[in-house]
């Protein structure tokens, strides 16, 4: 290794230009997570007949039934349109999540290194 950093690294990036750069990145991450996970995200199923909403946590904070969604002839089709809005709901939340990771590392997969 070349005195002073890495040999081919752009402009001689050494050692400690690249810690200080990667715990920038780490706070940064750290702080889009905390903002993530205030964020709601809200999803429809059956034309808008149930409704759920997560946080950014994945947790379920609200499920909204229209009345007229209830046939107690067919209680599967509200199972159904329950569990679609929910999963609708958290791949909104991820997809989110993912969006502003890429911009953070530039698209790199940095694969669990933070």
């Amino acid at each position: 290794m070349a005195k002073g950093g890495f040999r081919g690294m752009p402009g001689g990036m050494n050692q400690a230009a690249m810690l200080k750069q990667a715990q920038k990145m780490q706070q940064e991450m750290l702080r889009m997570q905390q903002e993530q996970e205030s964020k709601t995200f809200t999803a429809a199923a059956g034309g808008g007949m149930v409704s759920a909403t997560v946080n950014g946590k994945h947790e379920l904070v609200s499920l909204e039934i229209k009345p007229e969604a209830v046939d107690p002839e067919d209680v599967e089709m509200l199972q159904d349109m329950v569990i679609a809005a929910v999963n609708e709901a958290m791949r909104t939340a991820d997809a989110e999540a993912a969006n502003n990771m890429s911009r953070l590392t530039g698209g790199l997969n940095l694969g669990g290194l933070f």
